[in-house]
């Protein structure tokens, strides 16, 4: 496996979604004070990836401008950059999976973990190619895989292949995005993948699951995409994090209540059609603002939640794999995830 330590150089802006018709950054992330709104940034620098769930939501239906009250700026990013761009200030928050978060927060990264966005089930697949001969884990010897470094995916793969007493040396493991995974697929230069959707469905088309992270979950190995602040954004700007989880929440109510209306927005956004925007969508949990509470997820201020202890065992994971430099502390995942606006969002 490569070395994932982090590095903080600067990582320029992604394309802004052609869909928010917002410009890219005029200013460094979060912007100064403007001066017809005292105590709020001129613009708020949302780093998201292109998946149908809450926030993509959000992002179609346009609740975080309406929310915040101050200009939003959208980047999309792919998996392994937004973590970067994070760390560089260029995003004030992002979207990404728990592993990804893991190992930034175990690194120092300055954030805090505000949201669940889904727990992932069959939204996330190791798929063979037909005529790969692949029909089990113990086949994935002497074939080569591809899945994104660092992502759930990733984690997902490599925590199957141990349980399945299956060495990464017997596995060639290569590291790439979605739309990489697909075209080397296609190519016929893979066996199989570990990946999500859009992907994922292009890939069923000439494949077979062989797992997915919904069966891995059920052995106790739990996935999700979460939510990250920067920490100085959101100590200069509570009030903004608390607007962005109304958000977020109302994104939730709307699929929970309309999902037709959510499904067809999102569909349209993300270049989807409707059945399979519906498809990926029902393809993980999603959980409103007072389930955000439970105490298997972020738990409350005076008592965190199970995703403490889940953060911490994905980065004493990555620590085995040699992907951190030093061994993970409970307290760091501890300090990280905070509650609070969520608490507040919902008062």
């Amino acid at each position: 496996m490569r070395n994932y330590l982090l590095s903080a150089a600067a990582v320029a802006l992604s394309a802004v979604l052609a869909f928010t018709g917002c410009s890219k950054a005029e200013k460094p992330a979060g912007g100064e004070a403007g001066a017809d709104s005292p105590g709020l940034p001129e613009i708020v620098n949302i780093g998201t990836q292109k998946m149908p769930d809450d926030e993509g939501v959000a992002i179609a239906k346009g609740y975080f401008q309406k929310e915040l009250g101050v200009k939003v700026n959208i980047v999309e990013f792919q998996a392994g950059d937004i973590r970067n761009a994070m760390i560089a200030k260029n995003i004030d928050f992002a979207l990404l999976g728990s592993s990804s978060a893991a190992l930034g927060i175990a690194n120092g990264m300055e954030v805090e973990l505000i949201w669940v966005h889904e727990v992932l089930g069959d939204a996330e697949q190791l798929v063979a190619r037909d005529g790969s001969g692949i029909r089990s884990l113990q086949d994935l010897k002497g074939k080569k895989v591809a899945t994104a470094f660092t992502s759930t995916s990733h984690y997902s793969l490599l925590r199957a292949m141990q349980r399945d007493g299956i060495s990464e040396k017997d596995v060639t493991l290569l590291d790439m995005q979605m739309p990489d995974i697909y075209a080397a697929w296609q190519r016929g230069n893979i066996d199989a993948a570990y990946a999500w959707e859009p992907t994922l469905s292009k890939l069923l088309e000439s494949g077979k699951t062989i797992l997915s992270s919904k069966d891995i979950a059920a052995q106790g190995v739990v996935t999700s995409n979460v939510e990250i602040v920067r920490k100085e954004f959101a100590r200069r700007y509570p009030e903004i994090v608390k607007k962005y989880i109304k958000a977020l929440n109302e994104a939730v109510e709307l699929y929970r209540q309309h999902p037709e209306e959510a499904v067809g927005a999102v569909s349209k956004a993300l270049g989807l059609s409707e059945e399979e925007a519906k498809k990926q969508m029902q393809g993980s949990v999603w959980l409103d603002a007072k389930e955000q509470l439970a105490p298997e997820y972020l738990g409350t201020s005076t008592q965190k939640g199970g995703i403490v202890n889940s953060m911490k065992d994905t980065a004493d994971f990555l620590y085995e794999q040699k992907s951190l430099a030093s061994e993970p502390k409970t307290g760091t995942f501890e300090q990280a995830v905070n509650p609070s606006y969520v608490e507040q969002a919902l008062q």
